[in-house]
């Protein structure tokens, strides 16, 4: 494994958000994004200031990387987590295409992601029909 930047500095910035968002009774969770060798983007959990349920370290890193570079495509950087990223966060990276993660801790073996919505498929055939000309219309046009 390469490192891209010294990892010292890497692991002082993400101790250091993660004590700032403990302080702010946040779960301490950080996030860093390096791009060219430089970190271009850093944050910490918000979802209680913001009462946003997305507002996880990994989210909050990517969209200021994007602002930043002005493209949501990060297929260049890599992200730094101090605690493995949870399901929406590990979409939402995906998502975003950045090349690799590191991270330092594992998620607690006892602690589990709520998982109680249920997810129903409707089928309404004129819904469906009128939406997926709207889809394949959208992506043909794209080409």
């Amino acid at each position: 494994m390469v490192m891209i930047m010294n990892e010292n500095i890497i692991l002082k910035k993400l101790i250091k958000l993660a004590q700032k968002a403990a302080r702010r009774k946040e779960v301490p969770i950080s996030a860093l994004i390096i791009y060219k060798n430089k970190i271009i983007s850093s944050a910490y959990n918000k979802r209680e200031k913001l009462h946003d349920v997305t507002a996880h370290a990994e989210v909050i890193a990517i969209k200021k990387a994007a602002k930043k570079l002005k493209r949501w495509n990060l297929s260049d950087c890599s992200m730094y987590v101090s605690l493995k990223p949870c399901s929406m966060c590990n979409n939402i990276i995906k998502q975003s295409r950045i090349k690799c993660v590191y991270y330092y801790l594992n998620k607690p073996e006892n602690k589990k992601e709520y998982d109680k919505t249920e997810m129903i498929y409707k089928d309404n055939e004129k819904f469906i029909s009128n939406y997926q000309q709207i889809l394949t219309t959208f992506f043909k046009n794209k080409r």
